[in-house]
């Protein structure tokens, strides 16, 4: 038997409805299809889902499709023949017979290689690598995505049938920016757990300073940038205090920052794979039946002289306050209505007001 998966942690609202999407797909002997940003817990949903299935004494395997080249995960899922006299080799499917088998990634699977997981799906039937009769097994299939995966099928990048297969159930994961009420009980989970791996009699918490900036964090990495800020905080508090006594804050969020940190001077535009193209984090536009529409912002061109000295970061700075003045202007500098204009949380406008430095 695998070994138990953590306890979710977890009140918010959103978080709940998943884990009893969770409950009522764990029963069925149908694939599963999990989708979420990358760090938002799919492999915990996915272990969830094995242990609480009828399968939950037999083998739960993970395979992160992401981490071979096409051959080589094509050897790990369904083993290798060989003509040489060489030992035959069983891949994770045929070690999986009985119980769950959880593919990671699984959008980045070549086409040839879809092609042969369907048969696996649909009718527990492969061939081995350079092998001409097929293996059957009982596997039950449950994979993840951090893309959309439909809009993948329609650029031609995954195969609709295989999609068609996969999806019986899909479970869409909330990001942490949704699960407000789930931040803190995190923070506090992470420190407490690390703290003890420290060594530390008990954990003091968090300032309310600090636990101010964590709920008005955008979390992009979700629950696993969460748990490294916590873990590297906490550590930093107990290097200078062993006895952990005080509240912990206030917080820092970039390992990189110091007065010495190296930058490019000009830092080229990122490459981005098809593939993970769809996993970025979109900026939301603002609700479309608001009274008053919200007015686009057009940043201020540079003058001449300032070309060549503004970086990068001082015009998202300026962008940002062009986009503060013109919600508060059109909700008549109501901070609720102007945060709701940009559809952020009253606490994460208030931080964007600090941060600019206005005491409005």
């Amino acid at each position: 038997m695998a070994a138990l998966p953590p306890q979710p942690i977890g009140q918010s609202q959103a978080y709940l409805a998943i884990l009893d999407q969770v409950s009522d797909a764990a029963v069925l002997e149908r694939p599963v299809l999990i989708a979420g940003e990358r760090g938002t817990g799919k492999e915990l949903i996915a272990s969830r889902l094995h242990f609480l299935s009828p399968r939950w004494e037999r083998v739960f395997i993970t395979v992160n499709c992401a981490a071979y080249t096409d051959e080589r995960l094509d050897e790990e899922l369904f083993g290798e023949s060989f003509l040489d006299g060489r030992e035959d080799t069983n891949g994770k499917f045929y070690h999986a017979d009985g119980g769950t088998i959880f593919l990671d990634n699984i959008h980045v699977v070549s086409p040839r290689l879809q092609e042969k997981l369907m048969g696996a799906v649909e009718y527990g039937r492969f061939e081995a690598s350079g092998e001409h009769s097929e293996q059957e097994v009982d596997v039950r299939v449950i994979a993840a995505t951090a893309i959309d995966l439909p809009a993948a099928v329609q650029r031609g990048d995954f195969r609709a049938d295989l999609l068609d297969r996969l999806a019986f159930t899909v479970l869409t994961l909330p990001p942490l920016r949704a699960r407000r009420d789930d931040i803190l009980p995190l923070s506090e989970h992470f420190g407490r757990k690390i703290a003890a791996e420290m060594g530390a009699d008990s954990f003091p918490g968090f300032t309310a300073e600090a636990s101010e900036s964590l709920l008005e964090r955008q979390w992009t990495g979700n629950v696993r940038e969460l748990k490294a800020v916590i873990e590297r905080n906490t550590a930093r508090h107990w290097l200078a205090d062993e006895t952990l006594s005080e509240p912990i804050g206030p917080l820092r969020f970039d390992p990189f920052a110091g007065p010495h940190r190296l930058r490019d001077a000009q830092p080229p535009a990122p490459t981005i794979h098809p593939a993970t193209r769809q996993s970025m984090p979109v900026v939301p536009a603002p609700p479309p039946n608001t009274d008053v529409p919200l007015p686009a912002y057009t940043l201020p061109p540079l003058q001449a002289e300032d070309t060549a000295t503004a970086s990068f970061a001082d015009r998202v700075m300026r962008f940002e306050r062009g986009l503060i003045d013109e919600a508060l202007r059109v909700s008549g500098q109501h901070q609720g209505k102007a945060a709701e204009r940009l559809d952020l949380s009253y606490h994460q406008f208030r931080g964007l007001l600090r941060k600019h430095g206005l005491k409005k």
